[in-house]
């Protein structure tokens, strides 16, 4: 029975041991491990913000410098120049057709902040020229037929209102 009482005694002993043990491992990992997930987050949260500056900026020059989008979607001053602060507000199309078109848009909508769609309908106008309606553009939109890469960039652009300066 003494041996029996030690066998038990003993037991109960490197339990505990084993329970401290666990408890000790647990805390550990609770300590440190939110500290290294959050160093990669950080990582990955800085690889994320270069690669999303890097599509913004290629998002500016296609809107800017390609597709010229703030023709049309940016109102005028009184002098006829494109008004930057209120760029890609939307705007009254600034031409007419040369021969009567009953369908000719009056209005170019609003891109810029808000896109007046889903980022992933924009990105189908973009690269197929078809609205979420199903229609084709309009004149005188561009059906533009871009790369996807290029339409998530004008999005990316369109969205970011701090890159417009």
């Amino acid at each position: 029975m003494k041996n029996a009482g030690s066998y038990v005694l003993s037991l109960l002993l490197n339990s505990r041991i084993l329970l401290v043990t666990l408890l000790a491992i647990g805390a550990a990992v609770t300590v440190c491990l939110p500290g290294a997930v959050s160093g990669q987050e950080r990582r990955s949260a800085a690889a994320n913000t270069s690669a999303n500056a890097a599509e913004v900026a290629r998002g500016k020059y296609l809107v800017e410098n390609v597709a010229m989008c703030g023709q049309c979607h940016s109102p005028r001053d009184s002098s006829g120049t494109v008004d930057r602060s209120r760029w890609l507000e939307g705007s009254a199309v600034p031409w007419m057709p040369s021969q009567s078109q009953p369908n000719w848009p009056l209005l170019a909508p609003r891109i810029g902040g808000t896109p007046p769609a889903s980022d992933a309908e924009m990105v189908k106008l973009l690269t197929t020229g078809v609205w979420t309606n199903g229609e084709p553009l309009r004149f005188p939109m561009m059906p533009f037929r871009m790369s996807e890469a290029d339409a998530r960039a004008v999005v990316a652009y369109l969205k970011t209102p701090s890159a417009w300066k």
